[in-house]
C-alpha cells in the first residue's frame, strides 16, 4: 500500500517506493529500505521534503537506533563490508535480534488468521543478518545462546537461521546461497503455529496421536509457503528439515540420495539448536553434549561429513556458551582462537569460590603466559545464575 509522507515522518525500517517531493535534484537509485537516522538525516540534508513510502513492506521498528551503539553508522559499515569490533556490533545485533523475534511473531500470527505471507521483509531481513555475521559473526553467534523459556517458537527459527548462515559461509558457499539459506531458516518451523499449544509445549513424551499431529507442522509450512511464489528450492528444504538419511524421518521418510545439501545442512542446525535450547519444561544442554548426540547418529540419519564441518566452525566451546576456568571462575565464550581451539578468548563474570558476580574482564587463553585452562562446559541452569540479565546489564554494553 503506497502512501505520502513528509520527510519528518519517515522512520527507520519504512521501505521507500520514490521522491514525491524536493527542492534539490537528487535522484533514489533505487526502491529500498530507509536503515537508520542517519540515512534519513542525509536525506533532508539533500532537500527530500516528501516521499512515497510502502506501508505493506515496512519491518517492525528495531527497539532501539543502531547508531547509537557505534562510532560508525550502519550504512557505512554495510556498504564498504568492514569488520568491526564484538563491542562495536553487539548492540547493533541486539535490536536486530529483537527485531527478528517481533518479525516471527508477526508471521507466525498472519499464518494463524490464514493471511497471505508477503516474504519481502523476511527475506530483507534475512540479508541484515548475514550483514551483521560480515560486521562481526561472534555478535549474533553469541545471541543465539541467550534464551528465553518462553520465547523458544520465535527464538528457534531465527537462531537456525543465523547458524545457518555462519554454517554456509564457512562452508564457502556463494553469497546467493547464503542468503537462500538464512532465509529457508528463518520459515523453517513457520507451521508449527497451526499444532495445539497443548501438544506444541508438552512436557512430557508425546503420544503416538500427539506425535503425528506434531509432524504435521511441517506440511503445514510448506503448504502456506507454497501460496508466496518462495523458489522451489527453498520450500524443498523446509519441506525436508524433519528427514534423515536412513529413511527415518518425515513426512515422506526419504532417504539420503533424494535429500538436499540445503535439507542436510537444516537437519543439522535444527537438532543442535533444539538440543541447546532452554524451554518452559527442560534446561538446554552444551553445546558438547549437541556435538555428540549429531556424531552418534552420523552417518546414520546425519550427512558425516557436514557434522564434522558445522562442529569445526562453531568451535568445540561455540561463542556465547559458558565454561568453568580452572580457577573456579565462570566465564563466557567470546571468540575463537583458530589456532588452539581450546583456548578462545573468554569473558570472565562470576566466582564460584565467592559465590558473586565479577567485573566482567576479558582474558585471552591462548597468550603463552596465562597458565588458565577450561576444566569443562557448564549451563547457567546448572549453576543456578540469570546470565541473561546480567548480560544485558554488564557485557553487552
Amino acid at each position: 500500500m503506497l502512501k505520502t509522507i513528509g520527510i519528518d515522518e519517515l522512520e527507520p525500517g519504512m521501505y521507500v517506493d520514490s521522491i514525491a517531493r524536493q527542492t534539490g535534484k537528487i535522484k533514489i537509485r533505487s526502491q529500498g529500505r530507509v536503515s537508520s537516522q542517519t540515512m534519513i538525516h542525509k536525506l533532508k540534508e539533500q532537500g527530500i521534503l516528501a516521499l512515497v513510502i510502502d506501508a505493506g513492506k515496512q519491518l517492525p521498528a528495531e527497539p532501539i537506533p543502531v547508531e547509537h551503539y557505534s562510532s560508525e553508522p550502519a550504512s557505512v559499515s554495510r556498504l564498504s563490508g568492514k569488520r568491526v569490533s564484538f563491542d562495536a556490533e553487539i548492540e547493533r545485533a541486539k535490536a536486530l535480534y529483537a527485531q527478528g523475534k517481533a518479525l516471527q511473531k508477526k508471521l507466525f500470527n498472519g499464518v494463524k488468521r490464514g493471511l497471505p505471507l508477503d516474504l519481502a521483509i523476511p527475506a530483507e531481513f534475512s540479508n541484515k543478518l548475514v550483514e551483521s555475521l560480515d560486521r562481526h559473526p561472534d555478535a549474533l553467534l553469541c545471541l543465539t545462546r541467550i534464551r528465553q523459556k518462553d520465547s523458544y517458537l520465535l527464538e528457534h527459527s531465527l537462531n537456525v537461521s543465523i547458524l545457518l548462515a555462519h554454517f554456509a559461509k564457512q562452508l564457502g558457499l556463494p553469497s546467493h546461497q547464503v542468503s537462500e539459506l538464512t532465509l529457508a531458516g528463518f520459515l523453517h518451523d513457520i507451521g508449527k503455529i497451526q499444532i495445539a499449544d497443548a501438544i506444541l509445549h508438552k512436557p512430557g513424551r508425546l503420544t503416538d496421536e500427539e506425535m503425528q499431529i506434531m509432524r504435521g507442522h511441517v506440511s503445514e509450512g510448506v503448504q502456506a509457503l507454497e501460496m508466496t511464489g518462495l523458489p522451489g528450492d527453498l520450500i524443498r528444504t523446509v519441506a525436508e528439515h524433519h528427514e534423515r538419511l536412513d529413511g527415518g524421518g518425515y513426512p515422506k521418510g526419504v532417504g539420503s540420495e533424494d535429500i538436499s545439501l540445503y535439507g542436510r545442512m537444516v537437519a543439522i542446525v535444527d537438532t543442535y539448536d533444539a538440543i541447546t535450547a532452554d524451554r518452559c519444561y527442560k534446561a538446554g544442554q552444551p553445546a558438547q553434549t549437541a556435538h555428540k548426540i549429531l556424531l552418534k547418529a552420523s552417518p546414520r540419519e546425519y550427512d558425516q561429513v557436514l557434522v564434522q564441518k558445522f562442529i569445526r566452525c562453531m568451535g568445540i566451546y561455540p561463542v556465547g556458551s559458558l565454561v568453568r576456568l580452572s580457577n573456579s571462575q565462570v566465564a563466557m565464550v567470546c571468540e575463537q582462537c583458530e589456532d588452539n581451539p581450546l583456548k578462545p578468548r573468554v569473558k570472565v563474570f562470576f566466582s564460584l569460590k565467592a559465590n558473586h558476580y565479577l567485573p566482567p574482564r576479558d582474558i585471552a587463553l591462548s597468550e603463552s603466559d596465562n597458565s588458565l585452562k577450561i576444566d569443562q562446559a557448564v549451563t547457567a541452569g546448572e549453576l543456578g545464575l540469570d546470565f541473561n540479565r546480567f548480560f544485558d546489564q554488564a557485557i553487552a554494553v
